[in-house]
Parts: structure tokens; sequence; C-alpha cells
């Protein structure tokens, strides 16, 4: 399995959400406390996206190597602040390859997207849902492993007008309907809100200051984390989320 989360809200800097706290999620990559049964720890990779304050397209970075491991990461963290970043660190499915393009986030114009999970049957319980995307887009995917198969079929949803919330319920309903027992966390935002399915994995939800933190696993030992049950889909600005049940075929 992989970490991940997504922050929107008053402007921070990248080191309050991934070095500072003490259960941060640069600790998660080689300290994580709930797996479940998808590995022991996130050392396949991490990466970053974050919005400029004055507004634009999301910078990315990414790498296929642990978050630990990185020199360069730290200072960046410090000195650059946003008020929506979506991260995460990697724990690859055994069989697929570690990349700096494998990590997520990924992305297209304002899109950020995260996967923490595994689709099961991987390649061809979802080998039908992938014939239906343009060629181009399966011939361009950024690496050959699920989530960027999750994205592609998405990122086709997105493209063609759906909400964002109902793109991501449709989504995970679709490859579930397919390959039973997948874990499907994903992690959408454009910015200014956050779609997340809960379906196999943990989520937990925080109101901050002004904002709002989704994570994989709380940052620290603050009351005001609450779990967002199994098989819900949350929608969240910077004024709090709503929870709502995902759909199921």
């Amino acid at each position: 399995m992989c970490r991940h989360l997504a922050y929107v809200g008053p402007p921070v800097s990248l080191r309050t959400l991934l070095y500072d706290p003490p259960h941060s999620l640069a600790r998660q990559s080689w300290a994580p406390r709930d797996m479940r049964g998808g590995g022991t720890i996130n050392a396949d990779g991490f990466g970053i996206g974050w919005y400029p304050p004055d507004g634009g397209e999301p910078v990315r970075y990414r790498r296929g190597t642990p978050i630990w491991s990185d020199v360069t990461l730290p200072a960046l963290a410090a000195a650059t602040t946003s008020g929506a970043v979506l991260a995460a660190v990697r724990s690859a499915t055994v069989g697929m390859p570690v990349l700096d393009t494998a990590a997520a986030p990924f992305g297209e114009g304002p899109w950020l997207f995260s996967h923490n999970g595994a689709v099961r049957g991987w390649p061809d319980a979802v080998a039908g849902l992938a014939g239906r995307l343009p060629v181009r887009d399966l011939l361009t995917l950024d690496a050959p492993t699920d989530s960027a198969l999750l994205w592609a079929l998405l990122r086709h949803r997105l493209r063609a007008g759906e909400d964002p919330a109902g793109a991501v319920a449709e989504t995970v309903a679709e490859v579930a309907a397919v390959a039973p027992a997948s874990r499907l966390n994903l992690l959408l935002t454009d910015g200014r809100t956050v779609v997340a399915s809960v379906a196999g994995h943990a989520l937990s939800v925080r109101q901050v200051p002004g904002g709002v933190l989704l994570a994989s696993e709380p940052h620290d030992d603050d009351p005001g984390w609450r779990a967002v049950p199994e098989g819900r889909l949350v929608v969240a600005t910077a004024a709090g989320a709503r929870i709502t049940a995902l759909p199921r075929r």
C-alpha cells in the first residue's frame, strides 16, 4: 500500500505537512501504522504536488527513491508554501516498476491524483476497462501500473465534463465491479476541492484553522482527527468536509 495526504486552506510550508508532525508523511514512509497486509514500508518513491500562491497549474516533484534519501527535499519543503497540497509515499505492488513517473501525484491541467491500494487481478481484471480508453491514453501512461491506469480512467471522465465527485465514485464502482477486493482509496484535487474515496484502506479527516487535512494516517494525536468509515466518499473544501456513501454496482 501507500500513504497519501491532501490539504486545502491557508498557505503553509510543505515542511509542516511532510516533516514536522510526530507521525508525518516522511515518518510513515519507514514507520507506517496501518499497511493492512500490503507491505511493510513505503520506500518505492514519493511525490508532492502543490499549487503556487499566485495561481496557475500545480507543480509536481516526484522521485522513485525513498523520501528519506532525498537530500534536496527538506530545504525545498521549508522554503515552499502553498494553500493546496497533495503528497504520497509509495509501496509498489510486487511486479510493478519503481520509477519517478510511477509515483503519485499524477496530474493534468489543474488536477492532481493519488491512489492508495491495489487492483486485484492486475492487469487481466481491468483489461476490458482499459480497452475503452483512447489508444493514445494507453500509449502515454506515466507507468505500466494500476495507479496510472486508474488515473487514466478517472481523467477520461473529467475530460468529458463529469463532476469530480461523481467521476471518482464511478471509477471506484466500475473497477470494484470487475476486480473485487481491490483497494481503491483515491485522492483528487483541483486546488480548491478534494475528493477522496475510502474503499479498502483507512482515511482520516481533520479540520484545521481555515482549512482541512485528509490523510491515510493521522499525523499526531490531536482529537480533531475523524476516521472516515469504509465505503464512503469525501468531498472537502477549506470550509469543511461532506461524507456520503459510495455507490455500489
